[in-house]
């Protein structure tokens, strides 16, 4: 598939016009649209107080977040520090005022609980006070934060759970109104002796859906970049990466043009003592492929088309004589280039490890071992266990990591916010859950791919689970001895994971006639290798809402790549001699030459037409034929049919007719003509001639 900068550079003169007629049309748009920002301005200043646990504070509101223990853990039996932060948003000084904190000492019995609680505040039992502060005066948009301690004695020897806990402030100066309030959780540490891993995805999509570019390497691995982030996020804890071995390999595959940068983010990588894996190629879903049949993981096709030798040419290295000797010139020897398994290599990477979208049934987990060259760990979420004990479980002999659904989702939600009291409030979440998946010996914890976490909240978040456990490495959490488990495969699942796959045999259909088209390359690699790449990105873990639309704009790209190169619609031909060429043009938006065979066949005897002419189309450009032709008797109108095709016999683009009007007979009756013209102007010089001499 090409990218459809392509065609947009073929055709970029031939829109033109349209171009400024667009520009005038959306010069009218943002004139509007100022106009209607003016128009609206009071009434959205204009805002009404809204619930103080919002994720990020709206401007306009008082926004009050809290902080229990660390990270809402708390040992039993003593004191509580909790930290109040008021965010005051708006225009106006908020007055001081007095906070109120309250714990429901009924624990909340499961994740529903939590979540109902978190989201629309109920939870059973009666919520009593654990002490007041005085809150002074904040500023307009400023932050103010305030300390309530709670002794010991006050908060009891309560049991190990999870407990309700909300904060209110009310403003002393003012008519009474309610209160802003904030909700959380105080997790009451039971002290059981567990182990907590985190498994922290390192991807990175480029914008062409190949391999990262030069630029976008720069971009990503400067100081500021996001793959930066994410080893500075990383660097110092002992959460484990899962690498998509493209980063690597589109590093490797620049060679000596590779950005300085990028080669020290690769060496920084390789340095981490953490524990890693590999993604598949583009974080490709092995369940789709298992559900689509396929007999093995799709692969990356051949990487050479990305290899610029010079990048890889040796420097040799002088030798220093006492006496130069004029010698013949060395033969330049072809540099080494890198194989593909060396492109994508992770150092220290643990083998046979996948991590796909939920949905696995028995017959997939017996498919991964088929494909692996050693037994598969697969990791799953907790939806999809029935009945799970710890983190590694032993699924009908096949081995397996259970990571927690619900704990995963609000600590990913932590790892990328950047405000504050909102990541606070989503780590507490995340704990929470952690701790009401009951006594185990071990959890795991898997953040969703994001590439744009910042490095701070990620730091944060992968550290903040020691406050519920002891952190372990990935490698160490694989050498647990398993649970016995049984799978829980939802009907969302399985029919999500069907349509997937299904999808992908639509994909797989299209690569084999791009494999089909792209015999008129050279080397059919420099569009297929990138077309392999893209295809394993759509089938990237995602959310399902949108692999469907991402595998519909990838067959629109690949059906413009299939149509980039036919003949031009031509205009109806007039031939007036026996013998003339007819002009074809053929179109290659393709940024590479094409080799072509040209056929033409006529509807009429009368033409007879060179039935095939092979064709070289330039890139990015239209190419003149000149088919020869020969009339034969007669004269009317006929068709004649242009078809183009590989040199392997593959139609491609659009067959195209021209109509012809042939007109032979005219030649011969302009010769007739012409004779007859110079015969009357010889007999008029001779005429004149002889009138002339008799004058004389």
């Amino acid at each position: 598939m090409i990218s459809p900068r392509f065609s947009r550079r073929v055709r970029a003169q031939r829109r033109a016009h349209g171009v400024r007629a667009h520009g005038v049309r959306a010069h009218g748009a943002v004139v509007f649209a100022l106009a209607a920002a003016l128009i609206l301005a009071p009434q959205l200043t204009a805002l009404t107080p809204a619930v103080a646990d919002e994720d990020v504070p709206d401007e306009g509101t008082i926004v009050l977040s809290l902080s229990a223990g660390v990270h809402g853990v708390a040992k039993p039996g003593a004191s509580l520090m909790t930290t109040v932060t008021v965010d005051n948003g708006t225009q106006d000084e908020l007055a001081a005022g007095q906070v109120t904190l309250e714990l429901n000492r009924t624990p909340v019995a499961d994740g529903a609980a939590l979540t109902a609680w978190l989201d629309s505040g109920e939870a059973p039992g009666a919520f009593a006070s654990l002490g007041t502060e005085e809150s002074e005066a904040v500023a307009a948009s400023e932050t103010s934060a305030l300390s309530v301690v709670t002794p010991a004695g006050v908060l009891g020897n309560l049991p190990a759970g999870v407990y309700p806990i909300r904060v209110s402030l009310a403003e002393d100066a003012g008519p009474p109104a309610p209160p802003t309030t904030a909700k959380s959780v105080l997790i009451i540490d039971g002290g059981v002796a567990a182990q907590v891993t985190v498994l922290v995805p390192v991807t990175a999509t480029p914008a062409e859906g190949g391999l990262l570019t030069a630029d976008e390497l720069t971009t990503l691995t400067a100081p500021d970049g996001a793959l930066t982030a994410q080893l500075d996020g990383i660097a110092g804890t002992s959460a484990a990466l899962a690498v998509d071995p493209l980063i690597p390999a589109a590093i490797r595959a620049l060679g000596t043009a590779a950005p300085a940068s990028a080669l020290d983010w690769l060496d920084r990588l390789e340095a981490l003592p953490n524990d890693r894996f590999a993604l598949q190629a583009g974080d490709a879903d092995a369940t789709t492929q298992s559900r689509a049949g396929l007999p093995g993981l799709l692969t990356p096709l051949p990487l050479s088309s990305y290899l610029e030798p010079v990048n890889f040419a040796a420097t040799p290295t002088p030798t220093p004589t006492a006496t130069p000797t004029p010698s013949a010139s060395p033969t330049p020897t072809e540099p080494e280039l890198p194989t593909d398994a060396e492109l994508m290599s992770i150092e220290g990477q643990s083998p046979a490890v996948l991590w796909p979208t939920a949905g696995v049934d028995t017959a997939d987990l017996s498919t991964f071992n088929t494909w692996m060259a050693t037994d598969a760990t697969t990791i799953l979420p907790s939806t999809s266990i029935a009945a799970s004990s710890g983190a590694v479980a032993d699924i009908d002999g096949n081995r397996v990591l259970v990571m927690d659904s619900a704990g995963s989702a609000a600590l990913s939600d932590a790892a990328a916010e950047t405000d504050d009291g909102a990541r606070e409030h989503d780590i507490a979440e995340g704990i929470a859950h952690l701790a009401l998946t009951g006594p185990a010996a071990s959890m795991l914890v898997g953040l969703d791919r994001n590439e744009t976490r910042t490095a701070e909240a990620l730091r944060e978040t992968i550290l903040s689970v020691s406050s519920i456990a002891e952190p372990t490495g990935f490698s160490a959490l694989r050498t647990t001895s398993p649970q016995s488990a049984t799978l829980r495969v939802s009907e969302t699942d399985a029919a999500a994971s069907s349509d997937r796959a299904a999808l992908l045999n639509t994909l797989i259909a299209d690569e084999a006639r791009l494999t089909a088209f792209a015999t008129i390359l050279e080397d059919p690699l420099v569009l297929l290798s990138p077309e392999r790449l893209q295809m394993l990105r759509v089938l990237g873990v995602r959310d399902a809402s949108e692999y469907a639309t991402a595998v519909s704009a990838h067959r629109v790209a690949s059906t413009t790549t299939l149509d980039a190169v036919g003949v031009q619609e031509p205009s109806p031909i007039q031939l007036f001699t026996s013998a003339a060429p007819l002009p074809v043009w053929v179109r290659n938006d393709l940024p590479w030459p094409v080799n072509v065979q040209l056929t033409a066949t006529p509807s009429d005897a009368r033409l007879d037409v060179q039935p095939s002419t092979r064709v070289e189309a330039l890139p990015a450009s239209n190419t003149r034929v000149k088919v020869p032709v020969e009339a034969r008797v007669g004269s009317g109108e006929l068709s004649v049919d242009f078809a183009l095709s590989s040199p392997t016999g593959v139609s491609i683009g659009t067959d195209q007719t021209a109509m012809v009007t042939v007109r032979a007979e005219w030649e011969s009756i302009g010769l007739v003509i012409l004779g007859a013209v110079i015969g009357l102007l010889l007999l008029l010089g001779i005429i004149r001639t002889i009138v002339r001499r008799r004058r004389g």
